[in-house]
């Protein structure tokens, strides 16, 4: 049986994550890191793949949740007739051995509470070696293993885990899982309470940075900021995508990309939003991960990496999972890493840019490494790409590229003007004004009053809606007004936007439809808050608001006719848009404002 997207919470240690469902069964997580195989797969797999459930062990019950308050711990509570408990479930942020805590406390009367615990190495294909050590159990399938540690009797029945036992109000019950190597002796066990504090502290204490309240919008941007954190591999200071592989965009259908990496782009827009609210150490990181990553010839340089810094994904399908609500296929990896996209240059250059304006200390070679690249833009910027969406068909003259190839020379420009560093700055000057016409000749079309998808098209496309937001052109400006207008009436389904639209071909190269992707929705709303529309921007960010589930997650995206969410989960990109939206309906000083001077 398959939960609504939206049944899911997410935990976390800034390695991986954990999915919690409202029910309390933990039905994906991959260890030791995002982008390694999941030990629980029953989200994409059905029953059988591996989870992890908490909950009462017999007759009805009522459930709910929440996050204790600005942080990563999650409490489910539970209430029958005989009584009510809850499971507090974290992930300490460790430097090794990832770990997964489960605290089941009494909270009134008794309850009769059962742990299912089913390890599945290997994505849901291998049955661990279970053995018992002085204080739980070893479980080992070639080089991974996980340690089960319990204050109850653990029991094996069927290939899985049990405890059965009764908590009456005011009791503790704990168990701790942790990852290690199979060569490796288990790892002493975490004390339970004293993790939860340090748990607690530790997010609370990182939300503290953060420079504004938000006004009436706090508790969705903090939810959003912390999401943005859970979504970092510590170690290295990547940032993925999403923590999912295969939540189709649409049902039943074959849209089910792995999102487990670190896309430049997605991660540019991240460190922003981050970066503007006073999270400065996380933009060093991921700068310093972003140099190791791109090192090299920018003809090399690719669209998405692994959390490390990987550049080999490639992608295939696991044939023994049947997808989520039977959508398959289930994608590992992901071939998008092979494409010419040529608007990540663009975000890689407004990235440094933005650092130095943050104050934040660059290297004297990492303009080595921007000079090479905006030399390879000037040369290759009018060549055909598959562009942000990552078309698996024709290469097009996709306007966006063309428009973030301007932004990759417009912010060397100024580098060597306002920081003084050296540059063939006229002709870059030249190279960034010929682009610019380029774009606004055959990106804008008259007849439709519109910026196109691509030069000479006709089709409409969402990521227009960024030209304002990097600087390229005015909100204000008619053809951006125009480009608006016209966007709301093709690509909007019930005030919430598609990404593009298809009349002239399948550009795509792809069958089937998607939902409306959510990221887009707030480009929309940024464009009439900067064009002075501001109550309108509000009514329709209040609106967007009301899509993420009770936890305040977000997917990328969702279907308006049967109200849920579709994608992979929790989205950085939508997130991202959470974020820096609610700062420009807010702010005078908005981030798109900030991020164009």
């Amino acid at each position: 049986m398959f939960r609504p997207i939206e049944d899911y919470g997410v935990i976390g240690d800034l390695h991986t994550v954990a999915l919690v469902s409202k029910t309390g069964s933990i039905d994906w997580m991959c260890l030791p890191r995002f982008d390694s195989g999941a030990c629980f797969a029953n989200l994409i797999g059905g029953e059988k793949r591996g989870h992890w459930r908490i909950s009462p062990r017999s007759g009805e019950s009522s459930t709910s949740r929440k996050y204790v308050k600005d942080t990563l711990v999650l409490e489910t509570y539970f209430e029958s007739a005989s009584g009510s408990f809850k499971v507090i479930d974290f992930m300490p942020p460790r430097l090794e051995n990832p770990c997964l805590i489960r605290v089941v406390e009494g909270i009134s009367g008794v309850s009769q509470v059962e742990s299912e615990l089913e390890v599945r190495f290997d994505y849901g294909q291998t049955v661990p070696w279970v053995k018992r050590f002085s204080d739980g159990l070893n479980m080992i399938a070639g080089p991974h293993a996980l340690s089960l540690e319990s204050s109850v009797n653990l029991k094996g029945r069927d290939m899985e885990t049990f405890a059965d036992f009764v908590i009456e109000e005011g009791e503790r019950v704990s168990f701790t899982l942790t990852y290690h190597g199979s060569l490796e002796p288990p790892p002493r066990a975490l004390d339970a309470s004293i993790s939860l504090e340090n748990t607690v502290e530790f997010w609370q204490n990182w939300v503290l940075q953060c420079r504004d309240n938000f006004s009436e919008y706090h508790d969705v941007v903090t939810r959003s900021l912390i999401t943005l954190k859970a979504l970092t591999y510590a170690p290295t200071g990547g940032i993925v995508a999403a923590p999912t592989t295969s939540l189709p965009e649409q049902m039943g259908g074959s849209r089910n990309w792995d999102y487990r990496y670190c896309w430049l782009r997605d991660a540019t827009f991240t460190l922003y939003a981050l970066m503007v609210d006073g999270y400065a150490e996380e933009a060093r990181r991921w700068r310093d991960w972003l140099l190791r990553a791109a090192a090299g010839d920018p003809e090399q340089l690719q669209i998405m990496y692994g959390v490390a810094g990987e550049r080999l994904i490639p992608e295939f399908e696991l044939s023994w999972l049947r997808g989520y609500e039977d959508s398959k296929p289930v994608r590992i990896g992901n071939a998008a890493s092979e494409q010419f996209q040529l608007d990540v240059y663009g975000e890689l250059m407004d990235a440094f840019y933005q650092f130095r304006r943050s104050g934040i200390p660059s290297f004297n070679d990492a303009w080595d490494l921007e000079t090479k690249v905006v030399e390879f833009v000037e040369q290759n910027w009018s060549q055909p790409d598959e562009g942000i969406w990552e078309i698996r068909g024709p290469r097009r003259d996709f306007t966006y590229s063309k428009v973030m190839a301007w932004v990759a020379l417009d912010r060397a420009v100024r580098v060597t003007e306002r920081f003084g560093f050296d540059g063939p700055t006229e002709r870059w000057k030249v190279v960034r004004d010929e682009i610019r016409k380029e774009v606004l000749t055959r990106g804008y079309n008259e007849e439709i009053g519109a910026f196109t998808q691509y030069f000479g098209s006709t089709s409409l496309d969402a990521s227009t809606l960024l030209l304002p937001l990097v600087g390229f052109i005015r909100a204000d400006d008619p053809k951006m007004i125009s480009t608006v207008k016209a966007i709301d009436e093709r690509l909007s389904r019930d005030g919430l936007l598609r990404r593009y639209s298809d009349e002239e071909d399948h550009v795509d190269g792809l069958d089937g439809e998607e939902g409306v992707f959510l990221a887009c929705s707030f480009w929309m709303v940024d464009n009439l808050a900067l064009s002075g529309r501001k109550d309108e921007a509000k009514e329709r960010l209040d609106y967007l608001l009301t899509l993420g589930n009770d936890l305040g997650l977000y997917s990328e995206e969702y279907d308006v006719h049967s109200k849920r969410m579709l994608g992979n989960f929790p989205q950085a990109f939508t997130h991202v848009g959470i974020i820096n939206t609610v700062r420009n309906v807010l702010s005078s000083q908005s981030p798109a404002k900030h991020r164009a001077e």
